[in-house]
């Protein structure tokens, strides 16, 4: 395993990343335990959650995520192997189920924290993040910004105010931000300069179908020294593959079919072409996708996720893949032809 420093701390974090939203629908509690283990085995030592986990999200199974991380944290008695985050969630339709009143003022994110650290089982998250922007904006899937009217007034400032709080009190230790644009990232910024807590770190969807954080916001992770923690690295599958021809059985596309981000037209062409780079340098698609990311100067660490102890090891190995300058330009031709065609 490679190892990095998370910015602005002294927190050692694997370039590997498990992801555990399919953990509590997907997967059950002792696949959950057998991923961790599988995983601490292979050197990995940052783990990923967030109170609305797992996804798809709903009333019956909110929270399950954590629970499974906190289970196993107390029968392993390994609290301080791992590193641990978690999120808060923001307001959305999707989410309404968790509390009354959503958003990141402070009652919510007090609840949020307290709650997380109950069913995680631990008296402090390493790193807790939110979860997307309260303001309308360009996430999820949407490639460009059009203004709305809407009720959200600037609170950067306040935001860091209440987390800070969290901080003093020892609840949690860093703070970071997930699913936000160039402007929420520096506008947190200007506001921590002030002596208030500093985001350390962004997680945001990015792949070889989505790499629309290049323009922007790449740039203020180098200047201003900000960890990037990539979400989705295979594209909720597609990108090992396995769905060129159709989508298989039993799998997540197929379970949920509402997650179409990554399976347009486009997209699947743009795949083609990826595997096609992959088959004449003899690796696997899965390999290709990951050690690309692996790759870039700006990742802190890769969120990879699975549902098999299999695509676990292949996603984990991926570490060990180096792409050559040959097949990163016949990435970039592909990239060029067919950019970013599932933002």
């Amino acid at each position: 395993m490679k190892y990095t420093i998370l910015p602005n701390t002294d927190i050692k974090v694997s370039k590997i990343c498990l992801g555990t939203m399919t953990w509590g629908e997907q997967n059950t509690e002792a696949e959950g335990h057998e991923q961790i283990e599988y995983a601490l085995g292979k050197g990995v030592n940052f783990l990923d959650a967030a109170e609305m986990y797992p996804v798809p999200a709903n009333s019956e199974t909110q929270g399950r995520t954590e629970e499974i991380i906190g289970s196993w944290l107390k029968e392993s008695g390994r609290r301080e192997d791992v590193v641990l985050t978690s999120k808060v969630a923001g307001p959305a339709e999707m989410v309404a189920h968790i509390r009354p009143k959503l958003g990141y003022h402070k009652e919510a994110v007090e609840e949020a924290v307290n709650k997380s650290l109950q069913r995680l089982q631990t008296d402090y998250i390493d790193l807790y993040q939110l979860h997307w922007p309260e303001r309308q904006s360009n996430f999820f899937g949407k490639k460009g910004y059009t203004h709305e009217e809407e009720e959200w007034e600037d609170n950067f400032r306040e935001v860091l105010e209440i987390l800070d709080s969290m901080i003093k009190a020892g609840k949690i230790r860093h703070i970071g931000l997930s699913n936000e644009t160039p402007f929420g990232l520096m506008r947190f910024l200007e506001e921590s300069k002030s002596g208030l807590p500093k985001m350390v770190s962004v997680q945001n969807p990015y792949n070889l179908l989505n790499r629309k954080d290049e323009i922007g916001l790449t740039e203020i992770l180098h200047r201003e020294n900000v960890g990037y923690l990539p979400y989705s690295p295979l594209g909720m599958g597609v990108l090992s593959g396995k769905h060129l021809g159709g989508i298989k059985e039993n799998t997540r596309l197929s379970l949920f079919p509402q997650y179409k981000r990554y399976t347009g037209e486009e997209a699947v062409k743009a795949t083609g072409a990826y595997s096609d780079i992959a088959k004449r340098h003899n690796i696997s698609l899965t390999h290709l996708a990951l050690a690309f990311i692996n790759q870039q100067p700006f990742v802190t660490s890769n969120i990879i996720g699975a549902t098999t102890l299999d695509q676990l090891n292949e996603n984990i190995e991926s570490i060990n893949v180096n792409l050559s300058e040959e097949i990163l330009k016949e990435i970039e031709e592909v990239h060029k032809t067919i950019p970013n065609p599932a933002p």
